[in-house]
């Protein structure tokens, strides 16, 4: 290879590596994102499925481990250390690797995951508690669910009936966040009484709340963000390929090393 041709290749090189610098960050901020958010139905994923965590602690590691090897790989790049580039090189492949078995791992516990979320969040229902500050989080995550898609329950407000607070009160009341009242909505969460009074039981059709179940929203959601995550990580590994394929060029027309490059620190 001509002096040109090395010199583009290593150029090109370190500008791949200012992406994997960029797109090691968006990764592990996903993962920060998924472990840090409180409010929204990512809490209520986290209970219903323990892997979830572990996936956000993978992404934060792919991340960190994503823009540690751009680090060396600028570094191998502009100095031509044979040896940087030859380890650059074995981890961008660990790391392509460790991606398509989290891809298919995901792919493969769809199902599994609904499933653990429908019982998730009929549990949640059915022993919903205003005053229950241990639960206050995972419950202020589904009035946020319920708020933000306009729906009541996993398949539809009848769930609401089981809640043991609403059945002693002979269903006299009705969550808040089901409400398609703004007024109700102010408060956001708990439980809001009928304005009508009843003779005897009321029923969830007597009340002033979105009869769609929010099955179908969250469904949607996730496929929404998990399009934008699955996007991001294949972004990432077909500039990985690239970066292999550069790095190995690169490594086989280096002739000496020249350790004298390396900055002194």
């Amino acid at each position: 290879m001509g002096s040109g041709c090395l010199k583009v290749t290593k150029y090109f090189l370190f500008l791949f590596n200012l992406l994997f610098l960029i797109l090691g960050a968006v990764i592990l901020g996903f993962g920060v994102w998924i472990l840090a958010d409180k409010t929204s139905f990512i809490a209520v994923l986290q209970m219903s499925s323990p892997s979830l965590k572990t996936g956000a602690y993978i992404l934060i590691g792919v991340g960190a481990l994503t823009m540690l090897m751009g680090f060396l790989g600028c570094l191998g790049a502009v100095n031509e250390i044979r040896c940087l580039l030859g380890l650059y090189f074995t981890c961008l492949m660990i790391i392509l690797l460790a991606q398509i078995a989290a891809a298919l791992v995901i792919y493969f516990q769809k199902e599994t995951l609904k499933v653990e979320l429908s019982g998730i969040v009929v549990d949640l229902i059915e022993k919903y508690d205003p005053s229950d500050e241990d639960k206050r989080n995972l419950q202020d995550a589904w009035d946020y669910v319920q708020i933000q898609i306009a729906c009541c329950g996993w398949t539809g407000a009848k769930e609401w009936e089981n809640n043991e607070i609403l059945r002693n009160k002979s269903n006299t009341e009705y969550p808040c966040s089901c409400s398609n009242r703004s007024k109700d909505l102010v408060e956001g969460r708990g439980f809001c009484n009928l304005e009508d009074s009843l003779n005897g039981t009321a029923t969830y059709t007597n009340w002033p709340v979105h009869e769609q179940g929010c099955m179908d929203g969250v469904e949607e959601w996730l496929k929404d963000n998990l399009g934008i995550i699955l996007g991001v990580c294949t972004g990432v590994a077909v500039i990985e390929l690239l970066g292999m394929i550069l790095a190995i060029s690169l490594c086989k027309n280096i002739h000496s090393e020249d350790y004298t490059k390396v900055p002194k620190s």
